[in-house]
């Protein structure tokens, strides 16, 4: 059976997964971003065509980084108009879910192998206001994921081990992606080694929204 994840909930909360319909898009992760220039690199992005922003949250406890939280997520909230979608890469995204609400992010995504009530996470999410998502580690089995599809908004195939940027390419990737659409109509999500040889291989597949950091701001973000 493949769950749509949609129900009447998306008719208050339409953000912008439930309203990408067929398109394929850009989403440029702030990971490989000049922080010191964060909001003017993402206008940047955004000129050049990019429809998201992908904003990498890390803990150095699940992933071995330390990166940005909700208070960067606000300021950079209120500095762009393109939406923000955050990926929570940390132990416990219950407590900074809120936070992530507040400062004005549509999606947040967790990470189903350290979230002991996933459905229950999901549900804070989707309660206030967000759209929520699950990402998948390289060695995650889509079946983990199987019986919260239906509260599910969009899955993110981690296609690189989380942590760092400019990783490569893990190619089984793709046919993770092909399994997910298999088993669900939500929109599919990749992050991690997205160049310009490796995202077709990804849409070819099924995915619709790529997450690249590299490949935008370590090159021309406005192309």
């Amino acid at each position: 059976m493949a769950y749509s994840g949609y129900s009447t909930w998306e008719e208050a909360h339409l953000t912008f997964f439930g309203s990408l319909g067929d398109r394929v898009v850009g989403a440029p992760s702030i990971l490989a971003a000049d922080f010191a220039e964060l909001a003017e690199e993402v206008r940047r992005a955004e000129r050049g065509g990019a429809a998201l922003v992908h904003f990498d949250v890390m803990d150095n406890h699940f992933v071995p980084n330390l990166t940005v939280g909700p208070a960067v997520a606000a300021s950079l909230a209120a500095a762009v108009d393109i939406p923000i979608d955050a990926h929570l890469q940390v132990t416990n995204p219950d407590n900074l879910i809120p936070a992530f609400i507040e400062a004005g992010v549509v999606s947040i995504s967790v990470q189903p192998e350290v979230v002991t009530h996933l459905h229950r996470t999901l549900d804070l999410i989707r309660t206030g206001g967000c759209e929520a998502g699950v990402a998948l580690n390289p060695t995650t089995s889509p079946e983990l994921i199987e019986w919260t599809l239906p509260y599910v908004n969009y899955v993110n195939v981690m296609s690189v081990n989380p942590g760092f940027g400019g990783q490569a390419f893990i190619p089984e990737m793709v046919e993770k992606v092909k399994r997910l659409k298999e088993m669900t109509a939500v929109p599919v999500e990749v992050d991690g080694g997205i160049t310009v040889e490796t995202a077709p291989l990804m849409v070819e597949a099924g995915a619709q929204v790529l997450v690249a950091g590299s490949a935008v701001f370590k090159g021309d973000p406005s192309t």
